[in-house]
Parts: structure tokens; sequence; C-alpha cells
């Protein structure tokens, strides 16, 4: 460790002890987020959220584990695991998902590591409760597609959406396709999901598609630059998606065209440039998806109007 960050952990701690139940060590952490200035939202929305996860995926206990688990008193061992956790977690600034390496999209659990980033999408929602409905008949999709798929996990939730589907999973970085390859083996995909090293549709098999999803790298790059440190240890490539965060939706878009079938579709999540997109793709009339959080960030444009656009 630097000599700074000897410092900054040596701050951080001061007057904090070792404590003796697993309650007591939730209590205390939770303060020391905000001692810390932590950044949220890649595993957890609040500071107890994301400490008891870290407790109790450190102590090897279940995550669904009741009330009681917090009278548990911890050996001696545990409590310097518990320290050593917390001190990567909150003065190292390392994401929670990069010390379990795992993430979870509802209840599908990934693999993760600084190879990728850390899985978090509205496509959670949307592919069970919307998806379905912009197709004529969802039992007769035969081929779609997950572009940008990092970890591979929204290629993963198609495949398991659709049963009979064949799915490309297509990503440029082949240290996210390495992470990719360990979850499809883990969630038995193999036969159905092909990874591709390709930028956007580029090196991709000609194939027309029913659906083309994506949640691609949509951060201006300026943005990127002022990311908090937790967001910065996530690959610059999964985030930063050029000047004003349209460059590759833009290729997207434009390669998709002759790559839907004529009843196809592609979903796009795309943050917090809605506006943006309305007005850059205002001939497309995007329509966007209504989410549980409000945010509705996720647009969708069919073959029939991609066909006819001159972007």
């Amino acid at each position: 460790m630097s000599a700074a960050r000897s410092r900054a952990a040596r701050d951080l701690f001061v007057g904090f002890k070792p404590q003796a139940t697993l309650g007591d060590w939730l209590r205390g952490v939770e303060k020391l987020y905000a001692k810390a200035g932590a950044t949220l939202g890649q595993v957890a929305a609040s500071a107890h959220d994301e400490a008891l996860y870290l407790l109790l995926r450190t102590l090897e206990l279940p995550l669904d584990s009741d009330e009681s688990v917090l009278k548990k008193k911890l050996t001696a061992a545990e409590r310097t695991k518990v320290e050593t956790v917390f001190r990567r977690r909150l003065v190292e600034h390392v994401p929670a998902g990069y010390l379990t390496h795992e993430a979870w999209l509802g209840e599908h659990r990934f693999y993760v590591d600084e190879r990728v980033i850390i899985p978090r999408s509205y496509f959670l929602e949307i592919i069970p409760e919307q998806l379905d409905g912009w197709l004529p008949d969802p039992k007769k999709v035969t081929h779609v597609v997950d572009v940008c798929t990092g970890s591979g996990c929204l290629a993963i939730l198609l495949a398991k959406h659709f049963p009979k589907a064949a799915v490309d999973a297509v990503d440029l970085s082949p240290e996210a396709l390495e992470v990719a390859a360990i979850n499809v083996k883990a969630h038995r995909l193999g036969k159905r999901v092909t990874l591709h090293r390709s930028d956007v549709f580029a090196a991709v098999p000609a194939v027309k598609y029913d659906v083309i999803l994506s949640n691609p790298p949509y951060e201006p790059s300026e943005h990127c630059d002022a990311l908090p440190a937790e967001f910065k240890r996530e690959p610059r490539l999964a985030l930063d998606g050029g000047g004003d965060g349209l460059d590759i939706i833009r290729k997207l878009l434009r390669q998709a065209r002759t790559r839907l079938q004529p009843h196809g579709i592609v979903m796009i999540e795309v943050g917090g440039l809605r506006a943006v997109m309305d007005r850059e793709f205002a001939a497309l009339d995007l329509h966007w998806l209504h989410t549980g959080d409000g945010s509705d960030c996720v647009c969708v444009v069919n073959a029939a109007r991609l066909k006819n656009w001159r972007g």
C-alpha cells in the first residue's frame, strides 16, 4: 500500500474498534462509508445494503439470511478478514463486485472482475416485462444478439428468455469475452450463446436478427474523466461513448439496418442521453420504455423505420 493510502487507512479507521457481532460491524462500517466518501450504485444503492452484502459474502453466509445473523459473534480471524475487506472497499475504493467477484441481476449470478464493467441494467426488467410485446410471435424468435456484451449477462438473460433462439454476444474487448465465456459456461449455455470479438457487427457473420439489444458505452468522454474512483476502476472501453456519448450508438443503428428481420427491433439502453438521442435521431421517432424508477432510458426502434432512415 502506498504511503498516501496508508495515511488514508489510518485516518479512516481512527477510533474504529473491532466489533463483536455482525450487527455491530454493520452499524460501524455503515458510518465509515460517508466518512470515506465511497460512491455507491455498482452493487447496491445504500451503504447499509452494500455493507451487509460484503459482510455476508466475506463470512460465507447465505445472502438470504434472516435478522438473527446479526447476532453472530465474530472470531478474531473473522474480524481480521472483515476489516481487510472494508479497508480495500473504503480506502482503496475497490468496487464491492470486484471484491466478491460476482454481480447479481435478479436471481442470476454472474462472475465479474476488473476486465468487465459490473453488470447493472434496466434490461433486467425490460426483457421479461416488455420485450415480447414488440414481437409478432415471441415463440418464433430464432436469432437475437447482445452488442457490447461485457460479462455476457444480457446475452444469458436473452437465452433464458428465448429458450429456442441462438444468441450472439458481441464485444470489442478480448478480456471481456474471457469473462463472458466463464459466465456462459457457468449457465450451461455454450451450445446456444456464441461469443464474437467485433466492433459492433464488423466481424460477425451475416445473420438477420429478431432482436438486437445493447447496453453500449454511452458516457461522454468528459464525463468519464470526472467519474468517482470506484467507476474509474471499471474498463474505460465499456463506459466511454466518445465526445457526446453517441459514437457506438450511431455505428450500431447504421449497421442494424441490414441486420434485422422485417419484423425485428433494436433496443438500446442510453443512461442520461434521452434528450440527446431524440435530437440526433429525430427521424427514427424513438419509443421510450417505462422503467420502474422513472428513468425511462431504454429506447426501441423497429426494422421498418430503420430501413427508411437516412442517418
